[in-house]
């Protein structure tokens, strides 16, 4: 059984659906971070970045978003094109883009006064990381509709659909100051595939453990979870 180390409606949250959607056994392990569990010699140990999440398998722990779904994928070979198939390049890309470039930016635009260095370029800072996150945004859309990919149908769920949906969840929801200022409609692709998503089994049960409400990826509420923090 996996111990997935997890904070509600972190990153966590999209190991927690991949989880579900392979139907693979794992407890979940709450590092508060209320308490600031995370900075926790205990949790170093786990994760020595002190980020979330991370997850304890028989062969060790692993961390990092990115790395965590590919290697569950390969393991259960379940969610994405495998080694060798025709279309595993291009899928590996879009993984690496939203891990590094998609996710990075979210990460800007959710704690400006972390990455903007004066508070008084704060604004402008986020205004531009705004509109990088929509630019990548749009990418994404546009390459599902022309490429139509497998790994990124809203009737065929991948590693990849959960981590950019969850993205798209909190890029509508924070910073809170700035709530609401993204517009999902704007994007077909990917409106089309957080509507089929946010309804699978999966979903919802991650949804009722981390208390998200139920329309998570279209309609985004803030966290009320039964325990710990999801800031």
């Amino acid at each position: 059984m996996y111990i997935l180390h997890y904070a509600p409606d972190n990153a966590s949250l999209i190991v927690r659906m991949v989880l579900e959607e392979m139907g693979q056994p794992y407890r979940t392990a709450l590092v508060d971070r209320s308490t600031q569990q995370q900075d926790s010699a205990e949790y170093r140990r786990v994760n020595p970045t002190g980020l979330i999440p991370a997850i304890v398998t028989p062969r060790g722990a692993i961390f990092e978003t990115a790395a965590i779904l590919l290697w569950l994928s390969e393991e259960h070979k379940h969610l994405a094109p495998q080694p060798g198939a025709p279309d595993r390049a291009a899928f590996l890309a879009w993984l690496f883009f939203t891990s590094n470039t998609l996710h990075s930016a979210a990460r800007n635009l959710f704690y400006p006064e972390k990455y903007a260095g004066e508070p008084a370029a704060e604004s402008v800072f986020a205004a531009k990381t705004r509109e990088r996150v929509t630019g990548h945004l749009t990418l994404i859309d546009r390459m599902m509709q022309s490429d139509r990919p497998d790994w990124l149908r809203a009737d065929q769920p991948s590693v990849l659909s959960y981590y950019v949906a969850c993205l798209i969840r909190w890029v509508q929801l924070y910073p809170q100051k700035d709530a609401g200022w993204f517009d999902l409609r704007t994007l077909p692709a990917l409106h089309a595939l957080c509507q089929d998503l946010q309804s699978r089994p999966a979903a919802l049960t991650a949804a009722n453990a981390e208390g998200l409400g139920p329309t998570i990826f279209t309609r985004p509420i803030y966290a009320d979870p039964p325990e710990g923090s999801a800031l």
